[in-house]
């Protein structure tokens, strides 16, 4: 099942190729993650909605909360580029306004996108990354920790928190597989996302921060780099924020 091998410079052994897997990786985010991997050296698989296009590496075209289209997705990764040591999901869209307004179908729509696509993704990769011994990260929100606000609605905040949870049991559970699963969570970041608000409104969000500014998408990708290396060996179930301060923890 794993034949791709690469030589290890200087030492006359064989190891497995390493690769990295980007969900979202048409995203601000996701796009920022899989060029620093791809600098990086690394093998990656750049999953991507159907019509859209990878910054680097491999396109896998997937709707991220289709089980079929994920689980071949992951399968086609392992295939083609040897299986993921690093696993990571950006997928995410926000939602809007207060609770109250809240449609069932766009509450499912929200969910659906932001947590069961990484439900979905973390099954389909656990086997690989079982046998890489990797690691998988995971994206939320400062929004799950501070309650959110209606700019990115009560779905977001929810699902985000989920994140979070499921982050923390796979960090338990897949310990003895070797895996470890970590989370990063972001206050607003300098992205496409952020781009559905007005300047007056978008520079408010940048100024409640005490560094004053807006994170950017390669912050979150150093960050990323960092926590699927072995530098980051013995960190698992970490929430770690990313807000110039806006979430002090």
């Amino acid at each position: 099942m794993y034949g791709r091998r690469r030589m290890l410079r200087g030492s006359g052994q064989m190891a497995e190729a390493e690769c990295a897997l980007v969900t979202g990786a048409a995203g601000g985010i996701g796009s920022a993650v899989a060029r620093r991997f791809a600098e990086r050296g690394l093998r990656v698989g750049a999953m991507v909605l159907p019509g859209q296009e990878a910054p680097a590496g491999l396109e896998l075209p997937a709707e991220a909360t289709d089980e079929a289209q994920v689980a071949e997705a992951v399968a086609r990764c392992a295939r083609e580029l040897g299986p993921p040591r690093w696993v990571v999901h950006t997928v995410g869209i926000t939602g809007e306004g207060p609770f109250v307004d809240m449609s069932l179908e766009e509450w499912k729509r929200v969910v659906n996108v932001n947590l069961t696509s990484a439900f979905l993704l973390a099954r389909a990769a656990h086997p690989h990354l079982k046998h890489t011994r990797g690691a998988m990260l995971l994206y939320s929100s400062t929004n799950a920790i501070n309650g959110g606000n209606e700019l990115s609605g009560p779905a977001y905040t929810a699902a985000k928190a989920g994140i979070i949870g499921i982050t923390r049991y796979l960090a338990r559970e897949w310990a003895a597989d070797g895996i470890r699963v970590n989370c990063i969570a972001p206050g607003p970041i300098d992205t496409p996302m952020l781009d559905r608000l007005e300047g007056q409104r978008r520079a408010a969000l940048a100024e409640q921060a005490p560094l004053g500014r807006l994170g950017t998408a390669e912050e979150c990708a150093a960050m990323s780099d960092f926590l699927c290396s072995d530098a980051a060996r013995h960190m698992t179930g970490t929430i770690t924020n990313i807000s110039g301060g806006l979430l002090l923890d």
